[in-house]
């Protein structure tokens, strides 16, 4: 745990506190209320702070449970190769770029809410991607295990899909933006990340 802590403090912290904060709104509904994203009242310059604290609270143990699980898989190490500060930066400035559409896609809506750290995750899963490209992740339901490219390329195109359908309960928006976020910011912190990638595509062919 202490070397975990020493080697990727900041992706600790936030792994902490979003859980610590999703349990307490688990159980205090009005706390829930003031940090989920309202694009309602943000897009009337109303409680920014929410562009934040929404991605630090759940709507139930399997949201959390799911979000944390992928978090502690890609977090910890892509902190230790991109550094501290910049994964702080990717992180946070993902979780809010990856709401502003939703924001203004929403903002006549006013019972329109959402919550999760998901649109972060993502961008931190497709931050990994370009410094791994080729390596393996299991994705349920399918069965076999598919390169991280493959996955990030339907994922996209699902994303993009789905968030076009009505009624679907789920904020495709925030993963879709999130993983562009997460692409961006990498470079642009990053930007060796280029040359990275491309040699791993041309050995790979």
């Amino acid at each position: 745990m202490l070397s975990i802590l020493n080697s990727a403090p900041v992706a600790s912290i936030i792994f902490a506190a979003t859980i610590i904060l999703s349990i307490y709104a688990f159980n205090k509904p009005s706390a829930l209320g003031k940090l989920m994203l309202h694009p309602y009242s943000v897009s009337r310059g109303k409680n920014l702070f929410q562009l934040v604290t929404s991605g630090f609270v759940h709507k139930d143990w399997a949201h959390l449970g799911f979000n944390m699980f992928s978090f502690y898989f890609f977090a910890f190490n892509l902190e230790r190769i991109i550094g501290h500060w910049q994964f702080g930066i990717l992180y946070i400035g993902s979780l809010i770029l990856c709401d502003l559409p939703s924001v203004k896609k929403h903002k006549n809506q006013f019972n329109y809410h959402s919550l999760g750290a998901s649109g972060a995750v993502c961008a931190v899963v497709f931050s990994s991607i370009l410094f791994f490209p080729f390596s393996s992740l299991i994705v349920f339901p399918i069965p076999l295990p598919i390169p991280a490219i493959l996955y990030g390329i339907i994922f996209l195109a699902y994303s993009s899909y789905a968030s076009k359908l009505p009624g679907q309960g789920i904020n495709h928006d925030a993963h879709f933006f999130g993983a562009i976020a997460g692409i961006v910011i990498t470079i642009l912190l990053y930007p060796q990340v280029i040359s990275h990638f491309m040699g791993e595509i041309g050995q790979f062919f």
